[in-house]
């Protein structure tokens, strides 16, 4: 009995330089990574903003708390903190879709930072992969250990070619399909890079498998600076989208299977601005494509 008091000191300065060492981590991101934290406390928080779209995220909080993160100049932004959680749940929602018919499928959630996705969609007999950045990785390591074996880390560049393959995932005839998350990620790429990584993933992924992305219209390209979250990190928007039909016109496989609009959670006043700016915009200010791999789409 008193050996234990002795032992909780010794054990409490090592998880406090753990927490130091992990904080220490998110501070040196580089610009494009250190946007994990945006929707990070958005889904923390937001709820007590936006209750009617709370995703519910049982981690985020604790991630932020752990790292010592304010985040009080995020959910400052309050349409920002608005638009992650309309995409949060329509991931959740594209997710139940497709699991509920691939019950044993894989989920991918390429340029995951911390966000856990798994905690929704895991259905009990399906897999899912968490794939980043080295630097993230490594941060991901140290605060979200994978929970059971059917869920696992990685380290991906989607800059660099044959990333499906390094990745392990399924391929050719017989192989399950692949529901792939791509949120807040390809906006940072060069339009070549994108065109690749969606080529990619036509090119690989089996018959019946999603990407559901999100994209910004080519009008914000080279503007990051005048967003109140992503203006901060000195992150720069390299991509954008002149209509969501252009996704589908990089690989033969690949098919627009649903287009959405941000403007949906803004009501009646949000689908009149976007009316109103779609004929200049060409595509919406912000919103998802779910894209389906379809032998013989086009």
């Amino acid at each position: 009995m008193q050996q234990q008091p002795r032992s909780r000191r010794r054990v409490q300065p090592s998880a406090a330089r753990g927490a130091a060492d992990c904080a220490q981590a998110c501070a040196r991101l580089p610009a494009v990574p250190s946007t994990l934290l945006i929707p990070l406390a958005a889904r923390a928080h937001g709820g007590r903003y936006f209750p009617w779209l709370d995703c519910g995220d049982a981690v985020a909080a604790q991630l932020l708390e752990r790292l010592e993160v304010d985040a009080s100049a995020t959910l400052d932004d309050l349409p920002t903190v608005l638009n992650v959680l309309w995409r949060t749940r329509a991931i959740k929602e594209a997710g139940a879709a497709f699991f509920s018919q691939h019950p044993q499928g894989w989920g991918v959630n390429l340029g995951c930072g911390l966000t856990h996705h798994f905690q929704w969609l895991d259905t009990g007999a399906n897999h899912w992969l968490d794939a980043d950045l080295p630097a993230v990785m490594g941060l991901r390591e140290a605060l979200l250990v994978p929970r059971c074996p059917r869920q696992r880390h990685a380290q991906v560049d989607l800059t660099q070619p044959g990333w499906w393959q390094r990745l392990g995932l399924g391929q050719g005839a017989g192989a399950q399909p692949v529901l792939v998350v791509c949120e807040g990620v390809l906006m940072y790429l060069q339009p070549d890079q994108v065109r690749a990584v969606l080529a990619e993933f036509a090119q690989h992924a089996p018959e019946g498998s999603r990407l559901v992305l999100d994209a910004l219209t080519r009008q914000a390209v080279g503007h990051a600076g005048v967003h109140a979250s992503v203006g901060a990190t000195g992150a720069e928007f390299c991509w954008g989208v002149g209509r969501m039909a252009e996704l589908a016109d990089v690989h033969p496989r690949l098919a627009l299977l649903r287009e959405q609009s941000v403007s949906e959670c803004y009501g009646w006043a949000g689908l009149a601005l976007d009316m109103l700016t779609r004929p200049w915009l060409g595509a919406p200010l912000y919103g998802l494509a779910t894209l389906g791999v379809e032998d013989g789409a086009h």
